[in-house]
Protein backbone atom coordinates (compact mmCIF):
# COMPACT_ATOMS: atom_id res chain seq x y z
CA UNK A 1 0.00 0.00 0.00
CA UNK A 2 1.17 3.74 -0.84
CA UNK A 3 2.37 5.59 1.72
CA UNK A 4 1.36 8.96 0.38
CA UNK A 5 0.47 11.77 2.83
CA UNK A 6 -2.95 12.46 3.26
CA UNK A 7 -4.95 15.31 2.39
CA UNK A 8 -5.36 18.09 5.39
CA UNK A 9 -8.76 19.12 6.24
CA UNK A 10 -8.25 22.60 3.89
CA UNK A 11 -7.20 20.95 0.82
CA UNK A 12 -10.65 18.46 1.24
CA UNK A 13 -12.38 21.84 1.58
CA UNK A 14 -10.45 23.06 -1.70
CA UNK A 15 -12.01 20.14 -3.58
CA UNK A 16 -15.45 20.21 -2.46
CA UNK A 17 -15.78 23.65 -3.21
CA UNK A 18 -14.81 22.95 -6.81
CA UNK A 19 -18.58 20.78 -7.15
CA UNK A 20 -20.14 24.31 -6.05
CA UNK A 21 -20.81 27.29 -8.98
CA UNK A 22 -20.88 31.53 -8.33
CA UNK A 23 -24.81 31.70 -7.46
CA UNK A 24 -25.52 28.88 -5.32
CA UNK A 25 -26.74 28.92 -2.21
CA UNK A 26 -24.69 25.78 0.00
CA UNK A 27 -26.01 24.99 3.44
CA UNK A 28 -22.69 24.29 6.23
CA UNK A 29 -23.07 21.69 9.04
CA UNK A 30 -21.03 21.81 12.32
CA UNK A 31 -17.86 20.38 11.96
CA UNK A 32 -15.21 20.20 9.11
CA UNK A 33 -18.02 22.01 6.26
CA UNK A 34 -17.05 25.52 8.41
CA UNK A 35 -13.45 24.84 6.81
CA UNK A 36 -15.35 26.14 3.50
CA UNK A 37 -16.02 29.40 4.42
CA UNK A 38 -12.50 30.04 5.48
CA UNK A 39 -11.44 28.65 2.34
CA UNK A 40 -13.46 29.80 -0.21
CA UNK A 41 -12.39 33.18 -1.95
CA UNK A 42 -13.94 36.39 -1.47
CA UNK A 43 -15.13 36.82 -4.97
CA UNK A 44 -16.25 33.08 -5.08
CA UNK A 45 -20.04 33.87 -5.69
CA UNK A 46 -20.97 31.27 -3.27
CA UNK A 47 -23.78 31.79 -0.84
CA UNK A 48 -22.95 30.41 2.64
CA UNK A 49 -25.92 29.68 4.86
CA UNK A 50 -25.57 28.16 8.54
CA UNK A 51 -27.67 26.18 10.55
CA UNK A 52 -27.77 29.76 12.95
CA UNK A 53 -29.79 31.44 10.11
CA UNK A 54 -27.63 33.73 8.34
CA UNK A 55 -27.09 33.62 4.64
CA UNK A 56 -24.21 35.38 2.80
CA UNK A 57 -21.45 35.18 5.27
CA UNK A 58 -17.37 34.97 5.37
CA UNK A 59 -15.12 34.09 8.08
CA UNK A 60 -14.21 37.11 10.12
CA UNK A 61 -10.84 36.48 9.17
CA UNK A 62 -11.42 37.58 6.12
CA UNK A 63 -12.64 40.81 6.32
CA UNK A 64 -16.39 42.05 5.79
CA UNK A 65 -18.57 44.14 7.95
CA UNK A 66 -18.09 43.64 11.14
CA UNK A 67 -21.18 41.49 12.43
CA UNK A 68 -21.57 41.43 16.51
CA UNK A 69 -23.77 38.60 17.47
CA UNK A 70 -23.63 37.01 14.06
CA UNK A 71 -22.33 33.31 14.31
CA UNK A 72 -21.97 29.87 11.95
CA UNK A 73 -22.75 26.86 12.95
CA UNK A 74 -20.07 26.01 15.04
CA UNK A 75 -20.70 28.98 17.11
CA UNK A 76 -17.73 31.17 15.37
CA UNK A 77 -18.32 34.87 14.71
CA UNK A 78 -18.27 35.49 10.87
CA UNK A 79 -18.89 38.83 9.11
CA UNK A 80 -22.05 39.15 6.85
CA UNK A 81 -21.49 40.08 2.88
CA UNK A 82 -23.21 42.54 0.95
CA UNK A 83 -26.66 41.21 0.33
CA UNK A 84 -27.08 38.76 3.21
CA UNK A 85 -30.29 38.14 5.47
CA UNK A 86 -30.61 36.66 8.82
CA UNK A 87 -33.51 34.09 8.96
CA UNK A 88 -35.01 32.21 12.07
CA UNK A 89 -34.84 28.76 12.58
CA UNK A 90 -38.02 27.14 11.47
CA UNK A 91 -37.20 29.82 8.26
CA UNK A 92 -33.69 28.08 7.78
CA UNK A 93 -35.45 24.42 7.83
CA UNK A 94 -37.76 25.57 5.41
CA UNK A 95 -35.20 26.64 3.06
CA UNK A 96 -33.99 23.28 3.20
CA UNK A 97 -37.20 21.20 3.18
CA UNK A 98 -38.39 23.51 0.73
CA UNK A 99 -35.56 22.09 -1.73
CA UNK A 100 -34.54 26.14 -1.94
CA UNK A 101 -31.23 25.06 -1.67
CA UNK A 102 -28.66 24.09 -4.28
CA UNK A 103 -26.11 21.92 -1.70
CA UNK A 104 -25.78 20.88 2.03
CA UNK A 105 -22.27 19.83 3.45
CA UNK A 106 -21.98 17.52 6.35
CA UNK A 107 -19.26 15.55 8.30
CA UNK A 108 -20.91 12.12 8.72
CA UNK A 109 -18.93 9.44 11.04
CA UNK A 110 -19.73 6.85 8.47
CA UNK A 111 -21.46 6.12 5.44
CA UNK A 112 -22.81 3.28 3.92
CA UNK A 113 -23.29 1.72 0.44
CA UNK A 114 -26.96 3.40 -0.16
CA UNK A 115 -25.15 6.62 0.88
CA UNK A 116 -26.68 7.09 4.46
CA UNK A 117 -25.32 8.35 7.11
CA UNK A 118 -24.21 8.38 10.98
CA UNK A 119 -23.48 12.01 12.12
CA UNK A 120 -20.58 12.64 13.70
CA UNK A 121 -22.40 14.24 16.61
CA UNK A 122 -24.29 11.31 17.09
CA UNK A 123 -21.49 9.25 16.69
CA UNK A 124 -19.46 11.09 19.62
CA UNK A 125 -22.35 10.05 22.36
CA UNK A 126 -22.92 6.31 21.96
CA UNK A 127 -26.26 5.21 23.02
CA UNK A 128 -27.21 8.89 22.85
CA UNK A 129 -28.93 10.58 19.39
CA UNK A 130 -27.71 13.94 18.90
CA UNK A 131 -28.49 15.37 15.24
CA UNK A 132 -28.86 18.63 15.17
CA UNK A 133 -29.70 19.98 11.92
CA UNK A 134 -28.21 17.22 9.83
CA UNK A 135 -31.66 15.59 9.67
CA UNK A 136 -32.58 18.88 7.84
CA UNK A 137 -29.90 19.33 5.72
CA UNK A 138 -29.99 15.19 4.77
CA UNK A 139 -33.96 16.45 3.75
CA UNK A 140 -33.94 19.40 1.84
CA UNK A 141 -30.65 20.28 -0.13
CA UNK A 142 -30.95 19.43 -4.12
CA UNK A 143 -27.60 17.28 -3.45
CA UNK A 144 -25.67 16.87 -0.15
CA UNK A 145 -22.34 16.28 0.04
CA UNK A 146 -20.03 14.41 2.84
CA UNK A 147 -16.64 15.64 3.77
CA UNK A 148 -15.13 13.61 6.18
CA UNK A 149 -11.91 11.22 7.23
CA UNK A 150 -11.58 7.88 4.73
CA UNK A 151 -10.59 5.71 7.84
CA UNK A 152 -11.18 6.21 12.03
CA UNK A 153 -8.21 7.46 14.36
CA UNK A 154 -8.26 3.41 15.26
CA UNK A 155 -7.83 2.72 11.34
CA UNK A 156 -11.03 1.70 10.61
CA UNK A 157 -13.19 2.49 7.70
CA UNK A 158 -15.70 5.03 7.98
CA UNK A 159 -17.03 4.15 4.56
CA UNK A 160 -19.02 0.95 5.24
CA UNK A 161 -21.45 -1.60 4.16
CA UNK A 162 -23.77 -0.76 6.37
CA UNK A 163 -23.99 2.28 9.56
CA UNK A 164 -22.89 1.02 12.92
CA UNK A 165 -25.29 2.99 15.19
CA UNK A 166 -28.02 5.54 14.61
CA UNK A 167 -28.59 6.75 11.17
CA UNK A 168 -29.05 10.60 10.85
CA UNK A 169 -29.52 10.54 6.77
CA UNK A 170 -31.42 7.70 5.12
CA UNK A 171 -29.87 7.22 1.24
CA UNK A 172 -29.43 11.12 1.12
CA UNK A 173 -25.66 11.59 0.05
CA UNK A 174 -24.80 11.73 -3.51
CA UNK A 175 -20.89 12.80 -3.11
CA UNK A 176 -18.07 11.92 -0.60
CA UNK A 177 -14.90 13.21 -0.20
CA UNK A 178 -12.35 12.50 1.71
CA UNK A 179 -8.93 12.75 2.88
CA UNK A 180 -8.02 10.33 -0.03
CA UNK A 181 -10.68 10.37 -2.69
CA UNK A 182 -14.26 11.69 -4.55
CA UNK A 183 -16.40 8.76 -4.72
CA UNK A 184 -19.99 9.31 -6.23
CA UNK A 185 -23.01 7.56 -5.19
CA UNK A 186 -25.25 5.95 -7.65
CA UNK A 187 -29.16 7.14 -7.18
CA UNK A 188 -29.83 3.31 -8.70
CA UNK A 189 -28.07 1.63 -6.03
CA UNK A 190 -31.02 2.64 -3.35
CA UNK A 191 -33.88 0.41 -4.56
CA UNK A 192 -33.25 -3.03 -3.38
CA UNK A 193 -29.70 -2.15 -2.29
CA UNK A 194 -28.05 -4.35 -4.51
CA UNK A 195 -28.98 -2.57 -7.90
CA UNK A 196 -27.24 -0.02 -9.76
CA UNK A 197 -23.78 0.92 -9.97
CA UNK A 198 -23.45 2.02 -5.86
CA UNK A 199 -20.56 3.67 -4.68
CA UNK A 200 -17.96 4.64 -7.56
CA UNK A 201 -14.65 5.82 -7.17
CA UNK A 202 -13.81 8.76 -9.18
CA UNK A 203 -10.84 10.75 -8.13
CA UNK A 204 -8.26 9.53 -5.71
CA UNK A 205 -5.29 12.22 -3.37
CA UNK A 206 -2.00 12.79 -5.12
CA UNK A 207 0.15 9.54 -5.11
CA UNK A 208 -2.90 7.22 -4.07
CA UNK A 209 -3.81 3.96 -6.40
CA UNK A 210 -7.26 2.79 -6.52
CA UNK A 211 -6.46 -0.23 -4.85
CA UNK A 212 -5.21 1.28 -2.34
CA UNK A 213 -8.56 2.68 -1.70
CA UNK A 214 -10.47 -0.23 -2.61
CA UNK A 215 -8.77 -2.01 0.88
CA UNK A 216 -9.51 0.91 2.81
CA UNK A 217 -13.43 0.92 2.29
CA UNK A 218 -15.55 -1.84 3.68
CA UNK A 219 -18.24 -0.94 1.40
CA UNK A 220 -18.32 -2.39 -1.80
CA UNK A 221 -16.59 0.10 -3.99
CA UNK A 222 -16.73 -0.07 -7.76
CA UNK A 223 -13.55 2.30 -10.12
CA UNK A 224 -14.27 4.62 -12.79
CA UNK A 225 -13.05 3.83 -15.48
CA UNK A 226 -12.09 7.42 -15.93
CA UNK A 227 -10.62 7.74 -12.73
CA UNK A 228 -8.64 10.83 -11.96
CA UNK A 229 -6.55 12.64 -9.55
CA UNK A 230 -8.14 14.64 -7.67
CA UNK A 231 -7.70 18.92 -8.11
CA UNK A 232 -7.71 21.87 -5.72
CA UNK A 233 -8.05 25.16 -7.71
CA UNK A 234 -11.01 26.78 -7.51
CA UNK A 235 -13.80 27.92 -9.24
CA UNK A 236 -15.22 31.39 -8.61
CA UNK A 237 -16.37 34.45 -10.18
CA UNK A 238 -19.61 37.19 -9.81
CA UNK A 239 -22.78 36.42 -7.93
CA UNK A 240 -25.29 36.77 -11.39
CA UNK A 241 -27.88 39.23 -10.96
CA UNK A 242 -31.75 38.29 -11.09
CA UNK A 243 -32.10 41.71 -12.92
CA UNK A 244 -34.84 41.68 -15.67
CA UNK A 245 -35.49 45.28 -17.90
CA UNK A 246 -38.97 44.96 -18.04
CA UNK A 247 -42.34 43.01 -17.31
CA UNK A 248 -42.42 41.56 -20.75
CA UNK A 249 -39.01 39.63 -20.22
CA UNK A 250 -39.84 38.75 -17.13
CA UNK A 251 -43.09 36.52 -18.13
CA UNK A 252 -41.80 35.98 -21.54
CA UNK A 253 -41.48 31.95 -20.96
CA UNK A 254 -44.81 31.68 -19.04
CA UNK A 255 -46.29 28.30 -20.62
CA UNK A 256 -50.25 27.41 -21.79
CA UNK A 257 -51.30 25.56 -18.74
CA UNK A 258 -48.85 26.94 -15.68
CA UNK A 259 -49.83 27.45 -12.40
CA UNK A 260 -49.28 30.48 -11.25
CA UNK A 261 -49.23 32.76 -7.80
CA UNK A 262 -50.83 36.17 -7.93
CA UNK A 263 -51.55 38.63 -4.90
CA UNK A 264 -51.29 41.62 -2.81
CA UNK A 265 -54.43 42.41 -0.90
CA UNK A 266 -57.67 42.86 -2.81
CA UNK A 267 -55.83 44.73 -5.43
CA UNK A 268 -54.16 47.80 -4.83
CA UNK A 269 -53.03 46.99 -1.80
CA UNK A 270 -49.53 45.64 -3.23
CA UNK A 271 -50.54 43.63 -6.39
CA UNK A 272 -48.25 43.58 -9.10
CA UNK A 273 -50.10 45.55 -11.76
CA UNK A 274 -47.05 45.80 -13.99
CA UNK A 275 -46.18 42.14 -14.37
CA UNK A 276 -50.38 41.14 -14.78
CA UNK A 277 -50.17 43.76 -17.40
CA UNK A 278 -46.92 41.49 -19.33
CA UNK A 279 -48.63 38.23 -18.80
CA UNK A 280 -52.25 39.63 -20.16
CA UNK A 281 -50.09 40.68 -23.44
CA UNK A 282 -47.80 37.72 -23.10
CA UNK A 283 -51.38 35.28 -23.71
CA UNK A 284 -50.39 32.37 -21.98
CA UNK A 285 -53.67 30.29 -21.57
CA UNK A 286 -55.25 27.77 -19.44
CA UNK A 287 -53.66 29.10 -16.26
CA UNK A 288 -54.57 28.71 -12.88
CA UNK A 289 -54.16 31.47 -10.44
CA UNK A 290 -53.75 30.53 -7.01
CA UNK A 291 -55.04 34.35 -4.81
CA UNK A 292 -56.93 35.56 -2.00
CA UNK A 293 -59.20 37.30 -4.30
CA UNK A 294 -59.75 36.39 -7.54
CA UNK A 295 -60.22 40.13 -9.10
CA UNK A 296 -62.72 42.34 -6.76
CA UNK A 297 -60.64 45.45 -7.01
CA UNK A 298 -62.53 46.70 -10.05
CA UNK A 299 -66.26 46.12 -8.23
CA UNK A 300 -65.13 47.75 -4.92
CA UNK A 301 -63.61 51.05 -4.53
CA UNK A 302 -60.16 50.92 -2.39
CA UNK A 303 -59.90 54.59 -3.51
CA UNK A 304 -60.10 53.63 -7.26
CA UNK A 305 -59.94 57.37 -8.60
CA UNK A 306 -63.07 58.39 -10.60
CA UNK A 307 -63.16 57.06 -14.03
CA UNK A 308 -60.88 54.22 -13.83
CA UNK A 309 -60.65 50.72 -13.56
CA UNK A 310 -57.91 49.06 -10.62
CA UNK A 311 -56.36 46.38 -12.36
CA UNK A 312 -56.21 42.92 -11.21
CA UNK A 313 -57.06 39.48 -12.12
CA UNK A 314 -60.00 40.42 -14.04
CA UNK A 315 -57.53 41.47 -17.18
CA UNK A 316 -56.56 38.18 -17.49
CA UNK A 317 -60.71 36.43 -16.74
CA UNK A 318 -61.50 38.86 -19.66
CA UNK A 319 -59.08 37.69 -21.82
CA UNK A 320 -59.52 34.21 -21.49
CA UNK A 321 -56.84 33.25 -20.22
CA UNK A 322 -57.71 31.94 -16.80
CA UNK A 323 -58.94 28.07 -16.74
CA UNK A 324 -59.32 27.53 -12.45
CA UNK A 325 -58.83 29.50 -9.46
CA UNK A 326 -57.96 28.65 -6.08
CA UNK A 327 -58.85 31.30 -3.96
CA UNK A 328 -60.40 32.76 -0.50
CA UNK A 329 -62.69 35.81 -1.33
CA UNK A 330 -63.65 35.16 -5.13
CA UNK A 331 -66.94 37.07 -5.58
CA UNK A 332 -68.10 40.70 -5.16
CA UNK A 333 -69.52 41.96 -1.60
CA UNK A 334 -72.22 43.79 -4.15
CA UNK A 335 -74.99 41.57 -5.27
CA UNK A 336 -75.57 44.16 -8.41
CA UNK A 337 -71.59 44.49 -9.15
CA UNK A 338 -70.35 40.39 -9.69
CA UNK A 339 -66.61 40.30 -10.72
CA UNK A 340 -65.49 39.20 -13.61
CA UNK A 341 -64.31 35.53 -12.29
CA UNK A 342 -67.94 35.49 -11.22
CA UNK A 343 -69.35 35.48 -14.70
CA UNK A 344 -67.44 33.61 -16.05
CA UNK A 345 -67.91 30.60 -13.17
CA UNK A 346 -71.69 31.24 -13.96
CA UNK A 347 -70.94 30.16 -17.40
CA UNK A 348 -69.22 27.48 -16.83
CA UNK A 349 -65.72 28.63 -18.32
CA UNK A 350 -63.75 28.63 -15.00
CA UNK A 351 -63.10 26.39 -12.20
CA UNK A 352 -62.91 27.50 -8.56
CA UNK A 353 -61.33 25.57 -5.60
CA UNK A 354 -62.60 27.34 -2.64
CA UNK A 355 -59.82 27.71 0.36
CA UNK A 356 -60.43 29.59 3.91
CA UNK A 357 -58.07 33.12 3.72
CA UNK A 358 -55.80 31.40 6.84
CA UNK A 359 -55.80 27.75 5.66
CA UNK A 360 -54.91 29.40 2.01
CA UNK A 361 -51.95 31.30 4.05
CA UNK A 362 -50.96 27.84 5.59
CA UNK A 363 -51.09 26.15 2.38
CA UNK A 364 -48.54 28.44 0.77
CA UNK A 365 -45.78 28.44 4.18
CA UNK A 366 -46.29 24.53 3.49
CA UNK A 367 -45.86 24.15 -0.23
CA UNK A 368 -42.82 26.49 0.07
CA UNK A 369 -41.46 24.61 3.07
CA UNK A 370 -41.62 21.42 1.66
CA UNK A 371 -44.43 20.31 4.30
CA UNK A 372 -46.97 18.21 1.79
CA UNK A 373 -50.00 18.94 4.57
CA UNK A 374 -51.33 20.14 7.88
CA UNK A 375 -54.24 18.96 9.83
CA UNK A 376 -56.19 22.31 10.81
CA UNK A 377 -59.58 22.66 12.87
CA UNK A 378 -61.08 25.46 9.89
CA UNK A 379 -63.70 24.02 7.90
CA UNK A 380 -64.96 21.02 9.89
CA UNK A 381 -68.41 20.60 9.44
CA UNK A 382 -68.27 23.29 6.24
CA UNK A 383 -68.60 22.66 2.74
CA UNK A 384 -65.12 22.79 2.65
CA UNK A 385 -64.72 19.80 4.36
CA UNK A 386 -66.54 17.99 1.28
CA UNK A 387 -64.11 14.63 0.32
CA UNK A 388 -61.13 16.01 2.90
CA UNK A 389 -59.41 13.40 5.62
CA UNK A 390 -60.63 14.29 9.18
CA UNK A 391 -58.65 13.20 11.93
CA UNK A 392 -59.80 13.59 15.66
CA UNK A 393 -57.09 15.13 17.84
CA UNK A 394 -56.87 15.01 21.62
CA UNK A 395 -60.99 14.79 21.16
CA UNK A 396 -61.00 17.94 18.23
CA UNK A 397 -61.56 17.03 14.68
CA UNK A 398 -59.16 18.60 11.80
CA UNK A 399 -59.14 18.70 8.41
CA UNK A 400 -56.13 17.35 6.41
CA UNK A 401 -55.11 19.86 3.62
CA UNK A 402 -52.20 20.37 1.46
CA UNK A 403 -49.16 22.55 0.42
CA UNK A 404 -49.73 24.33 -2.04
CA UNK A 405 -46.97 24.94 -5.10
CA UNK A 406 -46.79 26.59 -8.28
CA UNK A 407 -44.93 26.97 -11.65
CA UNK A 408 -44.56 30.92 -11.18
CA UNK A 409 -45.15 33.73 -8.99
CA UNK A 410 -45.86 37.28 -9.45
CA UNK A 411 -45.27 39.27 -6.27
CA UNK A 412 -44.82 43.26 -5.29
CA UNK A 413 -41.86 44.69 -3.21
CA UNK A 414 -41.12 47.90 -2.59
CA UNK A 415 -37.49 47.98 -2.78
CA UNK A 416 -35.80 44.67 -3.70
CA UNK A 417 -31.23 44.53 -4.35
CA UNK A 418 -29.89 42.90 -7.21
CA UNK A 419 -29.58 39.71 -5.54
CA UNK A 420 -33.31 39.48 -4.95
CA UNK A 421 -33.56 40.50 -1.59
CA UNK A 422 -37.22 41.99 -0.90
CA UNK A 423 -38.71 44.24 1.47
CA UNK A 424 -42.72 45.66 1.34
CA UNK A 425 -44.46 48.46 2.30
CA UNK A 426 -48.11 48.38 4.47
CA UNK A 427 -49.98 45.32 3.80
CA UNK A 428 -48.46 44.67 0.15
CA UNK A 429 -46.26 41.96 2.58
CA UNK A 430 -49.24 39.75 3.31
CA UNK A 431 -49.65 37.20 0.19
CA UNK A 432 -46.64 38.41 -0.97
CA UNK A 433 -43.82 36.79 1.42
CA UNK A 434 -45.78 33.80 1.97
CA UNK A 435 -45.95 33.37 -1.89
CA UNK A 436 -42.79 33.78 -2.45
CA UNK A 437 -41.09 31.16 -1.27
CA UNK A 438 -44.32 28.59 -2.87
CA UNK A 439 -42.94 28.41 -6.47
CA UNK A 440 -40.38 27.69 -8.91
CA UNK A 441 -39.85 30.60 -10.44
CA UNK A 442 -40.71 33.99 -8.19
CA UNK A 443 -40.67 36.89 -10.07
CA UNK A 444 -41.22 40.31 -8.16
CA UNK A 445 -41.88 43.85 -9.46
CA UNK A 446 -40.61 46.57 -7.43
CA UNK A 447 -40.35 50.75 -7.25
CA UNK A 448 -36.51 50.39 -6.80
CA UNK A 449 -33.80 48.19 -7.37
CA UNK A 450 -30.68 48.58 -4.95
CA UNK A 451 -27.18 47.19 -4.72
CA UNK A 452 -26.31 44.80 -2.61
CA UNK A 453 -25.62 46.02 1.19
CA UNK A 454 -28.12 48.83 0.87
CA UNK A 455 -30.84 46.89 3.00
CA UNK A 456 -30.38 46.05 6.54
CA UNK A 457 -30.20 42.09 6.68
CA UNK A 458 -32.34 42.53 9.98
CA UNK A 459 -35.49 43.95 7.41
CA UNK A 460 -35.31 41.21 4.95
CA UNK A 461 -38.11 40.03 4.30
CA UNK A 462 -37.94 37.66 1.67
CA UNK A 463 -34.24 36.19 0.48
CA UNK A 464 -32.69 36.30 -2.57
CA UNK A 465 -33.20 32.62 -2.33
CA UNK A 466 -36.71 32.39 -3.11
CA UNK A 467 -36.56 35.09 -5.86
CA UNK A 468 -35.56 34.05 -9.69
CA UNK A 469 -36.15 37.56 -11.01
CA UNK A 470 -36.46 41.39 -10.23
CA UNK A 471 -38.38 43.92 -12.31
CA UNK A 472 -39.07 47.54 -11.67
CA UNK A 473 -42.13 49.35 -12.02
CA UNK A 474 -41.57 52.27 -14.62
CA UNK A 475 -42.76 54.93 -12.80
CA UNK A 476 -44.92 56.24 -15.15
CA UNK A 477 -47.17 53.06 -15.00
CA UNK A 478 -50.18 53.19 -13.25
CA UNK A 479 -52.00 50.30 -11.26
CA UNK A 480 -55.61 51.76 -13.16
CA UNK A 481 -56.58 51.67 -16.53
Amino acid sequence: MAQSSRLDNHQIALRVLREFNPGQTIALGTGLPNTLCGVAAQDSGLRFLAESGVLGYQCSSQGGVGSPGVFDSNGSPVSLLPGSSLSSLDETAAMLRGGHVDFAVVQPAQVDSLGSFTHWTSAATPGLHAPGASLDLAAGARRLVAMMHHTAADGSPNIVGECRGVIDGAACVDLIVTDLAVISVSPDSRGSGDSGEGLVLTEVAPGWRADDLVALTDAPLKVSPHLTEMRFDSIGGPVPEKVYESGPLAVGDIPDGATIMIDGFAGPGGMAHYLLVSLRDQGAKDLTIISNTAGIARVINFGTPPGRQAIDHSILIDNNQVRKAIASYPVSPSVSRPSAFELAYRKGEVELELVPQGTLAERLRAGGAGIGGFYTPTGVGTQIAEGKETRTIEGKEYLLEKGLRADYCLIRGYQADTLGNVVYKGTSRNFNSVMAPAAAVTIVEVDEIIAPGELDPELIVTPGIYVSRVVRRPPEFSAYE
